[in-house]
């Protein structure tokens, strides 16, 4: 049998309630809860999930900036929802 060690650390009060409850009802307790997820970690390598700012991606950009400049030039012909899908079926 592994042996076990004591690590704390400050949690959310309210964070902490709703991940008991959210765990309680899959049929854990918080301290498995966290074991899976350092299980998983250890297995993966790492965050078993993105982590990241959610900024969008150079190409994501690019294409916005590109829509923004096609949205602004006056010989553009602007479409309504109807007439872009009558455009489609041509």
């Amino acid at each position: 049998m592994a042996t076990t060690s004591n690590y704390t650390c400050r949690i959310d009060t309210d964070l902490r309630s709703q991940s008991e409850a959210l765990f309680g009802a899959l049929g854990m307790n918080l301290g498995t809860a966290i074991n899976v997820f350092l299980r998983k970690a250890v297995r993966v390598g790492g965050f078993p999930f993105d982590v990241n700012l959610d900024t969008p991606n150079r190409e994501t950009v690019e294409a916005m900036l590109e829509a923004e400049r096609i949205s602004k030039d006056p010989k553009v012909k602007a479409y309504s929802a109807e007439e872009a899908l009558e455009e489609l079926k041509k």
